[in-house]
């Protein structure tokens, strides 16, 4: 009778512990939405790294790269173009392949992923003024553009947005 009991107090553990070990976090795989190229999430640079190679580019050269970061504005027209995190307080512009695809109006500040082409681009004072009026911002804002710049710029062919 005493071995039952010890028996069934052991038996009794075992399953406990096996629901115990049910209950353990399992690692889910981060969904995104697919715009434009099928891209996959993996191998992505950090948004620090992606800094770290736009400060390596000369005018004219251009490199093939993907990168992770949030997305901090977006065309509120079309979802035509975006502007991505930087490390430091800077950002890069990204537009899309052949104008071929756009991303949701309402994407600020989701995690992205996008693959394709950074290069350093000089943008006219009238173009701009054209990105300011798309993404919203004020008559005062956009006349207060008064000097060309030289940005971060992305083309990309492929953008992964966390759902």
């Amino acid at each position: 009778m005493k071995n039952i009991f010890i028996l069934s107090c052991t038996l009794l553990m075992l399953v406990s512990c096996k629901k115990e070990e049910a209950k353990l976090p399992i690692d889910k795989e981060i969904a995104y939405a697919n715009f434009g190229e099928k891209i996959e999430a993996n191998e992505a640079l950090s948004a620090k790294e992606m800094l770290e190679k736009y400060q390596t580019l000369k005018p004219g050269d251009t490199i093939d790269v993907k990168f992770k970061s949030t997305i901090k504005e977006v065309c509120k027209k079309k979802g035509c173009w975006m502007s991505m995190e930087l490390a430091d307080d800077k950002e890069t512009f990204v537009k899309f392949k052949d104008y071929a695809f756009f991303v949701p109006k309402n994407a600020d500040n989701s995690e992205a992923i996008v693959s394709g082409k950074a290069f350093m681009d000089s943008i006219s004072v009238d173009q701009l003024r054209h990105y300011a009026k798309d993404g919203g911002k004020t008559d005062a804002e956009i006349a207060a553009i008064t000097s060309p710049e030289v940005k971060y710029s992305f083309q990309a062919n492929g953008v992964l947005i966390q759902k």
